[in-house]
């Protein structure tokens, strides 16, 4: 940049003299010889490495025995402390290695009684080691740590500050390295809980040692962890410093520099990990300590701090101390002369100050007026002084003296990085500690309310207030911290009713809350002037409008917000822009489709101009509601040039469309807004397409991907509208012509390209995604050429060797052998099916499992066509025989691939005929594939997988071939469907279990009298326990349970036979028949709903209470008309008693409250 610029870098020229020779501009001229690693040309050094190769020459020539020794070792220690090893491009990598052995050889030169010699070598070592970022080995760590130890232990007092130095150097990251020292540094009689001790007067000394404990803790990624133990010594520490005052005669700035190093040690203890550091005492000391330190110089605060922060549902609210105010330093008092300066012209002004300090002195002093609306906002809801930001507010020039005004702003910056580091240590814990926990600590960190009289100190008080930008942007990410994944603690909030007198509810103070966050978050959207500020205060409200629930509180706080954020659409700063643009995806995602975002995405242009916006204005012209200006933003931002470029934007051709970041989040954006939109959207099929389009057509290929997406998710909404289940009437659909035209320019335009580019493996899957998002009534309409495009291309990925692009492409083989127009086509299901036998045996878990779903819908579509006889012939047997033992196999897999593996055995199982079941090639894998199922119903898998597992068998159980009740392995499948029935912890298992006991459509199917009690006696345990459960969760399924066996218990009686009779009239006779009959009557008089995990009946049809008695009626006349002998008949009867008497109860029940709904209807009539 430099070069190309016409200047110099000050590494590159010494003396005013250039170190590249001039080189005349011809074509005989030597062409350019790239730079080594070793220096600016081949085989030459950088004046630092020749220092440095000369001192370390010299210095390894001297002997410990000279007598210039002292003398040499002075000057040569000088020479090296002099050299910047930091003004080169990159630090001089060769001379590193020479480092470690130099500082191995030097402290053999170096005895610890020559104290001043021992200071300067300590100072060379921090020199070195810290600006040449040397990596420690083993051994010359062991020998560094060993002779700071030593020096510790045998210099002088006063030498222990540079020798500490030194050791914080030498340990930083290598803490987990040291055990062998830890000891004696970290031990009850360490040196460095001494000198870290707030008995400790020495407070340079005391920082020094602070921030060697620091970097002991420092873990570097990849590396392991510092010893519990030690941390835990370290931590202490840390807490203790945070939580001691001022010793009386110490300068301010001292001390600020000591809590800036305890505070980087905590933040160092906590990073990486999870709170491991004991309870709610602990963490309420740490929080306590962290709030007070956030506020650290802050002008006019002053109150007494609790030592403790203790969770709890209300604000704590902080006591002003009369007491201290007197005590307090200058430096804490409000501004005398408090004046609105405009913020001074670049360039103008002497830089008096440090380096260092200078960048903050500047930011601080940044000054603007306030906004006219700031003004009249601040002067309705809160004193002026509190809503002002005071920030924008400076002290007069001439308050104090040039050396006092030096002072006073070097502990301004002190001050300002004590509250940064104690906010980035919040961040640190915020991030460390449970989310759970962290809730009850949230009304110390965040309001609740906007009235009372002293507002509470929060975060949001340093978000409006605090001097320093810095500052401001650290309380914004811990607020955007806390507000992260907190959707499930705020779903409580509501403010929809009025609140009661008595007491304010837990749901209201939340509510409180949220609408306290946008007052005050907005307020500061229209103060903040730094762009990076103002950028993490837009990514706040984006977190919280992700995760407030607005569908539960009174409407206004969206609409206000969006018309606040549409101005800075247009921001200079880019990251503004991007952070704008994440807030409207925000808007449109959160509880999409919102009644209030809706209308506000139908709001008219001009609205902007209007007075506020609410939602009770729907009165919209039927023009205006169609469009939709965040998505005509979205498009301009994606595909026209940005209308107010810059110089260098503008440079080399035509116009600069808008920066990458921007056009991928406008495009994230238009991907929201259809998912949550689409009825708004689908208006704007052809603008979409387009976009998408050019998109797909660039080079750039996360504007690619993003395009592909945007289809993706316009196809989805598409599908989302003919699905039956969805009731959306025809009139509002995008019509079938349309869905047609638009995936016919689709096919044949960038996307084609898109699926066949294998530089891009992510953007070839992102294209099948999209392909599988078709229409399948679109699709049967386009033409045959191009059906069998996208049919062939998919086949073809599906051997392409990157996981993504396979699992993308079976996963649409999957999809698209459900549609109709493909689903009867034998070649294509053939094609399709050996391609997902191929995917189940690849070595990625993720291919495998997308191969068993599709294999499941595979099998779901020989379901569908099992009525057909042409199809079953046509298909092949050796085809139906892989499956099944593909299947089989896949049913040991990986739960993930284990639950749609045995949904496709319980397919195959029921698809396969008496001919090929019969056939010896396949009564071997027909045992298997039961036993597969069966075991997978007792595994300890997941209970998606034991459901799917249960499931399957009753769907075998519907093929009439398959031989129940003679085979072997029939026993096994009764017995574990018995056994879940009976004792499985999760209800839906149990109900799928009971839904397959009573499949099987013939007596013959349950096998002899004993395996047929067996499945009457488990049904009846199961219905008896139906309400046992301690889980709350299981509770709410337990009338759906009891719905499916009551059911399944009246089909045993339905196909039960002479035989059965005296089993039957035992267990209805006794105390166990009442419960039966206490049940039964319930689900005959319909009064326990079965849900939607229940079974509406074994023909899947739902039946009328009064249909329901009727098939009961049934039931007794076929046991009647059994013809038994001996102790059958005594069964016979009991049975018989059993349902005469519950139709008898029903019977009753059904005419009582037929005439009293005929009285109640006769009444009403009647008045």
């Amino acid at each position: 940049m430099a070069a190309q610029s016409g200047l110099s870098h000050p590494a590159l020229v010494r003396g005013g003299v250039s170190v590249f020779p001039p080189v005349p501009l011809s074509a005989e001229a030597a062409p350019f010889t790239p730079m080594e690693p070793s220096g600016w040309g081949p085989g030459s050094q950088s004046e630092a490495e020749k220092l440095f190769s000369n001192c370390a020459i010299k210095l390894r020539a001297l002997r410990a025995d000279s007598v210039q020794l002292k003398e040499e070792l002075n000057l040569l220690f000088d020479q090296l402390l002099s050299e910047n090893y930091n003004r080169t491009f990159e630090p001089a990598v060769n001379i590193r290695p020479e480092v470690r052995t130099l500082a191995l050889d030097l402290y053999c030169l170096v005895p610890l009684t020559q104290e001043h010699l021992v200071i300067k070598l300590c100072q060379v070592v921090h020199h070195l080691l810290n600006q040449l970022k040397v990596i420690m080995y083993e051994h010359t760590l062991d020998v560094l740590v060993n002779y700071t130890a030593g020096a510790l232990k045998v210099c002088s007092t006063w030498t222990h500050t540079d020798v500490l130095l030194a050791l914080s150097t030498v340990v930083y990251g290598n803490g987990p390295q040291c055990h062998q020292h830890l000891s004696d540094l970290l031990g009850e009689e360490g040196f460095l809980l001494q000198y870290s001790s707030p008995s400790q007067s020495n407070m340079e000394l005391r920082r020094v040692a602070l921030t060697c404990m620091a970097n002991i803790c420092l873990r570097i990624p990849g590396q392991p962890p510092l010893d519990d133990q030690y941390r835990s010594v370290c931590f202490q520490a840390f807490l203790k410093t945070l939580q001691s005052t001022k010793p009386p005669d110490t300068d301010e700035l001292f001390y600020c520099m000591v809590i800036q190093a305890a505070l980087k040690g905590l933040q160092c203890c906590l990073s990486g990990g999870k709170w491991k550091f004991g309870g709610g005492e602990e963490l309420g000391s740490v929080l306590a300590a962290l709030k007070r330190l956030m506020f650290q110089g802050a002008p006019g605060v002053i109150v007494e701090w609790p030592a403790v922060l203790y969770p709890a549902p209300l604000p704590q609210y902080e006591s002003l101390s009369a007491a201290k105010t007197a005590e307090s330093p200058k430096s804490l008092e409000p501004p005398k002369d408090v004046a609105v300066k405009k913020r001074k012209s670049k360039g103008k002004g002497k830089k008096t100050k440090t380096e260092e300090s200078r960048g903050d002195e500047r930011e601080e002093g940044d000054a603007e007026t306030v906004p006219a609306l700031l003004k009249g906002r601040a002067e309705e809801k809160q004193p002026a002084s509190f809503l002002y930001p005071s920030w924008k507010l400076n002290s007069s020039d001439s308050e104090f003296s040039d050396l006092e005004g030096n002072a006073q702003s070097k502990l301004r910056v002190n001050h300002g990085r004590v509250r940064q580091g104690a906010l980035h240590c919040l961040l640190v814990v915020v991030k460390a500690v449970e989310k759970r926990t962290l809730y009850g600590y949230w009304s110390s960190f965040i309001p609740d309310s906007p009235i009372g009289g002293s507002p509470p100190l929060t975060l949001v008080t340093i978000i409006l207030k605090d001097l320093s930008p810095k500052v401001r942007l650290c309380a914004l990410q811990v607020l955007s911290a806390m507000l992260d994944s907190s959707r499930q603690f705020l779903a409580v909030a509501e403010d929809t009713a009025s609140p009661r007198t008595s007491y304010t509810p837990f749901s209201f103070t939340l509510a409180t809350a949220i609408r306290e966050l946008h007052r005050t978050l907005s307020l500061a959207l229209l103060a903040e002037t730094s762009p990076q500020t103002l950028t993490q205060v837009i990514k706040c409200l984006a977190y919280l409008v992700a995760n407030a629930p607005y569908h539960r509180l009174r409407p206004g706080l969206l609409t206000q917000l969006w018309k606040q954020i549409r101005p800075y659409v247009r921001h200079r700063d880019v990251n503004v822009r991007v952070s704008v643009l994440t807030l409207y995806g925000a808007l449109v995602t959160t509880q999409a489709p919102l009644p209030e975002v809706q209308l506000l995405l139908q709001q008219p242009d001009h609205s902007s101009s209007m007075g506020v916006f609410t939602p009770q204005d729907s009165g919209l012209r039927e023009e205006d509601s169609r469009r939709l200006w965040l998505l005509q933003l979205c498009v301009t931002l994606v595909t026209q040039p940005r209308e107010d470029q810059s110089d260098s934007e503008g440079v080399g051709g035509g116009a600069a469309l808008e920066p990458p970041p921007v056009r991928l989040e406008a495009l994230q954006v238009l991907s929201h807004l259809v998912r949550g939109y689409f009825p708004l959207t689908q208006h704007y099929l052809c603008e979409i397409g387009q976009v998408s389009a050019r998109c797909l057509g660039e080079t750039d290929t996360s504007i690619q991907l993003h395009g592909a997406k945007l289809l993706e998710e316009f196809g989805s909404g598409i599908i989302q509208q003919y699905r039956a289940e969805n009731n959306v009437p025809e009139s509002s659909r995008v019509p079938i012509s349309q869905v047609v035209q638009f995936w016919s320019e689709v096919l044949s335009g960038p996307l084609n390209r898109a699926l066949q580019n294998e530089q891009h493996p992510t953007l070839q899957a992102s294209a099948c995604d999209t392909l599988s998002s078709i229409l399948p009534q679109a699709f049967a309409q386009l033409p045959d050429k191009t059906q069998l495009m996208c049919i062939t291309v998919l086949l073809g990925l599906t051997y392409i060797e990157n996981y993504l692009v396979k699992t993308a492409a079976v996963r649409a083989l999957g999809i698209y052998v459900l549609f109709p127009c493909l689903r009867e086509d034998v070649m294509f299901v053939a094609d399709t099916a050996n391609t997902i036998l191929a995917a189940l045996d690849d070595r990625s878990t993720n291919v495998r499992a997308k191969a068993a779903w599709s294999l499941g819908n595979l099998t779901d579509t020989l379901i569908v066509n099992i009525v057909g006889v042409d199809f079953q012939e046509e298909l092949s047997d050796m085809l139906l025989l892989k499956m099944l033992q593909a299947a089989t196999r896949a049913a040991a897999d990986k739960d993930r691939v284990k639950s749609n593996a045995v949904r496709a055995l319980g397919n195959l199982l029921h698809f396969l005929r008496q001919s090929q079941m019969t056939r010896p090639a396949f009564q071997q894998p027909l045992e298997d594939a039961v036993r597969a199922l069966v075991k997978t119903v007792q595994s300890e898998a997941t209970m998606k997988v034991r459901w799917n597992a249960c499931y399957a068998l009753g769907n075998a159980f519907r093929n009439p071939a398959l031989p129940l009740g003679k085979s072997a392995w029939s026993h096994e499948a009764f017995s574990a469907l018995c056994h879940v029935v009976t004792s499985c912890k999760n209800f839906k298992v149990r109900i799928k279990s009971a839904a397959a006991l009573a499949v099987p459509a013939h007596r013959g199917c349950y096998g002899d009298t004993e395996r047929f009690t067996r499945v009457w006696c488990s049904l009846a345990t199961a219905l008896e326990n139906s309400e046992d459960t301690n889980d709350f969760l299981e509770y709410r399924y337990s009338a759906s349970l009891r719905h499916t066996l009551s059911q399944a218990l009246l089909h045993l009686l339905s196909v039960s036979q002479s035989q059965d009779m005296l089993g039957l009239g035992t267990s209805l006779a006794s105390e166990e028949g009442t419960g039966i009959r206490e049940h039964l009557m319930k689900y005959l008089r319909a009064e326990e709903g079965g849900g939607e995990e229940a079974e509406k009946d074994i023909r899947g049809e739902s039946l009328h209470p009064r249909e329901r008695i009727g098939s009961v009626e049934q039931i007794l006349i076929r046991i009647k008309g059994l013809k038994v002998e001996g102790e059958e008949e005594r069964g016979k009867e009991m049975v018989s008693h059993f349902l005469e008497d519950l139709i008898k109860i029903c019977e009753e029940t059904w005419e009582n409250t037929q005439t009293n709904r005929e009285v109640t209807e006769s009444k009403a009539d009647h008045v």
